[in-house]
């Protein structure tokens, strides 16, 4: 089963920086390392479950809201001097191209779910 390329970029950037996070210094790393490891998690769970659900647009919106979350917490980073500028914006590039994938699919579903009606254009 090929997954959706959502999906995959989401597994690339846990598996690149999950090890980056587990290094931060003990005073950060539980506090602000440990809430992003879990956010990637559960952004990576959410978008698994989403594929599989009858009702997609919901939950793609509240993942849409995680994903800014995760951007905060990592300019976080940035600003604390626990991120060097040049893993930020490559860490920033794989969030920005999820969020990109995400948008797409959140405005696909809400054309799906606009009635005929609905339309400017009808």
């Amino acid at each position: 089963m090929s997954d959706l390329p959502i999906i995959q970029k989401t597994h690339d950037l846990i598996q690149w920086y999950v090890p980056i996070l587990n290094r931060l210094p003990r005073d950060h790393k539980f506090a602000l390392g440990d809430r992003i490891v879990t956010g990637l998690y559960d952004l990576l769970e959410g978008l698994i479950k989403a594929r599989y659900a009858k009702e997609k647009l919901p939950q793609l919106r509240q993942l849409n809201v995680q994903l800014e979350i995760l951007r905060h917490q990592t300019l976080l980073l940035l600003n604390f001097n626990l991120l060097s500028a040049k893993r930020y914006e490559y860490v920033g590039q794989h969030i920005n191209g999820i969020g990109m994938e995400l948008g797409g699919w959140i405005k696909q579903q809400g054309a799906k779910d606009q009635k005929p009606e609905d339309s400017l254009f009808s």
